[in-house]
């Protein structure tokens, strides 16, 4: 893919081991904003952003209402908010009902951010127990986005990712070791792309 401009990655049970790994691989220069989306428990798990944050030389944060997107930053979507991304590459925290049971929900993030980053977006589904992110998946191909599932052999639960290929067109399956450098890759054929 090139120029990628914004990376989502959305997972639920078994998802934190994952970007445990795949934090520390990632370069410190990294050229697009990630956001992470995964099914927190209200309140039970506020020190997500500086459990994260211990594992990369990225700056990682909880998102922030109207907050913008910027290259080389983590955002973490908070506990009981969907994340939706504005036109503006600006966060929008939204408290409207649960999707899959969901809030956050990975698919309002996916889907708002597909209509904004178009076929600049990058999207990973990683571990989980329902099927939130597989329709957001889909829209993101309908934009002309990647979609990159974990491989759901590996996951420690395979149901999220395994709905997505039964139902999505998937560009790459990855097993978690191999993310990280995917995810700087993607970064490189940006960089190289304006020089």
């Amino acid at each position: 893919m090139e120029n990628c401009e914004a990376l989502i990655i959305g997972g639920s049970a078994g998802s934190l081991d994952v970007l445990l790994k795949l934090l520390p691989n990632l370069h410190n220069d990294l050229s697009f904003p990630i956001l992470i989306v995964v099914h927190r428990k209200n309140g039970a798990d506020s020190l997500l952003p500086e459990l994260l944050s211990s594992k990369t030389g990225l700056i990682v944060k909880e998102a922030e209402e109207k907050e913008p997107l910027l290259p080389g930053r983590i955002y973490v979507a908070p506990s009981d908010y969907h994340v939706l991304v504005e036109l503006d590459h600006t966060i929008s925290l939204d408290y409207s009902e649960k999707i899959n049971y969901s809030r956050p929900a990975i698919d309002a993030s996916f889907q708002t951010a597909a209509e904004v980053y178009r076929d600049h977006l990058a999207c990973i589904l990683l571990s989980g127990s329902n099927a939130d992110g597989v329709e957001g998946l889909n829209y993101v191909k309908q934009w002309g986005g990647l979609v990159v599932i974990q491989n759901p052999d590996t996951a420690q639960v395979a149901y999220m990712p395994a709905q997505a290929k039964l139902h999505v067109k998937i560009d790459h399956i990855l097993n978690a070791e191999d993310m990280g450098e995917f995810i700087n890759l993607l970064s490189q054929s940006k960089h190289h792309g304006t020089a």
